[in-house]
């Protein structure tokens, strides 16, 4: 920032003050250079930050998609569930189970 050499300009030529003037003038555009520059820098850093923030959320998402589909084995649902269940009673065809329904019902006609 510019500072002046004198407390004031009243005991100045007109030469000197011209010159004076125009320093002040060149200061004023440096501040404003070096204020837009800044501005600039600061957006630029939060673009930076956003970007950043935003690839990480979506490295998050994939990793957990991927953990999902590690998860998923096959067809999911009710029909999956019903085809994977192996029948709690032995099932017999033929003569055996004659006999094995015999028995139960005689075992039912004794009680």
């Amino acid at each position: 920032m510019f500072t002046f050499a004198c407390a004031s300009i009243e005991g100045l030529t007109l030469n000197q003050k011209r010159e004076t003037l125009a320093a002040l003038k060149v200061s004023i555009k440096e501040d404003i250079a070096s204020r837009k520059f800044a501005r600039m820098l600061n957006a630029e850093a939060k673009r930076h930050a956003a970007a950043a923030k935003r690839d990480e959320q979506i490295a998050k998402a994939e990793a957990r998609l991927a953990k999902l589909l590690a998860k998923q084995v096959g067809a999911v649902g009710y029909k999956a569930i019903k085809a994977n269940k192996t029948p709690s009673k032995v099932v017999t065809y033929g003569a055996e189970a004659n006999e094995i329904a015999a028995a139960i019902m005689a075992k039912k006609a004794s009680a």
